[in-house]
């Protein structure tokens, strides 16, 4: 079994490569759990509400960090753990790395107190693998663009989501053991030849 994360700025293809993922694993009967964050279990999906949809008052940066690792510590005890405990393999939208991205490299929260949290509601379960849909910021906002319905994140700006994007360039260049960086501007087919030789490596397939 593998727990693996996909992480990179919206639009950037992640879903489609996920389903790509999952039809290969279906193929060699192999068990899964797919998942996303922020939410995947109820309750963790009603603090994505508050996460990303504008009302009368937004999160301020700490509480949207907090609400983060809520819903996360939910999603751990409720859905990651339980399928790691039963070998499934786990592959899932967005962990810890996305916090680190959008919370201390977007929104400026020193990254060791993004990080300690991080330990806390993870409580060990780390992933084996992180894969970055690695995409220029200004062909994630011209995807974006084209979406009916965008929620207050989509919405930040360009400097706001450059950021992101450099934090995450940087996770993956300090822990390359761990990251597998993919260039998001190719088609799926080209990005999930990659995923599944670097699964092979690794011995996961």
């Amino acid at each position: 079994m593998a727990f693996v994360v996909f992480e990179g700025l919206d639009a950037s293809g992640k879903s489609t490569l996920i389903k790509s993922v999952e039809e290969v694993l279906r193929q060699r009967n192999i068990s899964f759990t797919t998942t996303r964050e922020p939410g995947g279990s109820p309750l963790a999906d009603k603090i994505r509400e508050l996460i990303l949809y504008p009302g009368d008052e937004i999160p301020c940066a700490k509480a949207e960090l907090l609400l983060y690792q809520a819903s996360r510590a939910q999603h751990v005890d409720k859905v990651i753990k339980p399928a790691i405990d039963k070998k499934e393999w786990v592959l899932c939208d967005r962990f810890t790395a996305s916090s680190i991205a959008f919370q201390a490299g977007g929104r400026g929260i020193e990254v060791n107190e993004v990080k300690k949290l991080n330990e806390f509601s993870i409580d060990g379960n780390e992933p084996h693998l992180y894969i970055l849909l690695d995409l220029e910021v200004s062909e994630s906002a011209k995807r974006i663009a084209g979406r009916e319905e965008k929620n207050r994140l989509d919405v930040e700006k360009t400097e706001f989501h450059e950021k992101v994007r450099q934090s995450y360039l940087s996770q993956a260049k300090e822990d390359p053991k761990n990251w597998l960086i993919l260039d998001a501007s190719k088609p799926t087919k080209n990005m999930l030849l990659e995923v599944i030789s670097c699964f092979e490596e690794r011995n996961y397939l």
